[in-house]
């Protein structure tokens, strides 16, 4: 007896049906139907009754499956320890401003909680400031944007890339009384709009000036400002507007009632979130593990809907 038959068998019991077992277990049905018949086979009894409505267990079948859901319960805990019991050392992750106010706490909580005696060192700083520090080998890994994913000269090999989700961007502005702007507008439609942004050094920066120049439009720029709390701070202060990702409003628990968000509506106007890590072989388990950790994290933030205005690649908004 293995372990995938008590999933497959406790999944079947969960669903009432051999064929949603199948589709959620990325199975085909004969081969789901086949396991089954051999675990009966196996205990040399019936453990699940077939009706129209689906299959439903047999009185064997309800005393098999309680203990198979403990089985397997203590199975991921042996996993659990097995892992925690030799995973330790110390890992550097970096994450920009925007990044960190939606995924710092969260990744440092689900590391804690899977990994106790793995040291985390997290960085906070400007995207190519953190590129920088990876090439010069100063993190293991980085949430880095697109543009960014190819090391420079400095960097004796290449890096490991995994595409995370994309970020749409909005005009954050404070609100004000009087007439609302939009809910979506164009860079077109921008106008005179006094915007706050970061310097050219900034990845958004780069790819906000190629977005106005393939547009022929030349942005009225009031200020440059290479820190996210001072830009939000000024915004906040109605010294102009911004062009982020709805992220740059994650540290304001009153975001709705402080600020206007107006999503740009431009398909060539986002921010692709990409992985970036030392290659595997320079990378010590604890940051291997932590990789996963990071793209687990993610996912479980869009799948949970945490992360306004990001978009899984090549899906819709989440």
């Amino acid at each position: 007896m293995e372990l995938r038959q008590l999933r497959t068998f406790v999944r079947v019991v969960e669903l009432g049906s051999m064929g949603r077992a199948a589709l959620d277990l990325d199975m085909v049905q004969s081969a789901l139907s086949q396991q089954i018949s051999r675990l009966e086979s196996e205990l040399s009894t019936r453990l699940l009754q077939r009706t129209p409505r689906g299959v439903v267990p047999t009185e064997a079948g309800a005393a098999f499956y309680r203990e198979a859901q403990l089985t397997l319960r203590h199975a991921a805990q042996a996993v659990r320890a097995a892992q925690q019991a030799r995973l330790s050392g110390t890992v550097s992750v970096g994450l920009a401003p925007t990044t960190s106010a939606m995924l710092g706490l969260p990744l440092m909580q689900a590391m804690r909680e899977r990994y106790p005696d793995v040291r985390l060192h997290m960085v906070e700083s400007m995207s190519g400031h953190l590129a920088s520090m990876l090439n010069a080998r100063e993190l293991d890994l980085a949430v880095l944007f697109d543009g960014q994913s190819n090391p420079d000269a400095s960097g004796s090999r290449l890096w490991q890339v995994q595409p995370l989700f994309s970020e749409d961007l909005f005009l954050i502005a404070p609100r004000k009384a009087g007439q609302p702007r939009p809910a979506a507008m164009t860079l077109a439609e921008l106008g005179d709009e006094p915007l706050i942004l970061p310097t050219g050094a900034h990845g958004l920066r780069s790819a906000l000036d190629a977005a106005f120049a393939r547009a022929r439009l030349v942005p009225r720029v009031v200020l440059e400002v290479d820190s996210l709390s001072m830009l939000m701070a000024a915004v906040d202060a109605g010294l102009g507007v911004t062009l982020q990702p709805h992220a740059a409003v994650g540290r304001f628990p009153d975001a709705a009632q402080r600020f206007e968000l107006v999503h740009i509506d431009d398909p060539q106007v986002g921010r692709a979130n990409l992985l970036c890590s030392l290659s595997d072989d320079e990378l010590s388990p604890a940051a291997l593990a932590t990789r996963i950790v990071v793209r687990d994290t993610v996912q479980a933030l869009l799948a949970q809907r945490r992360w306004p205005g990001t978009r899984t690649m090549g899906h819709h908004e989440s």
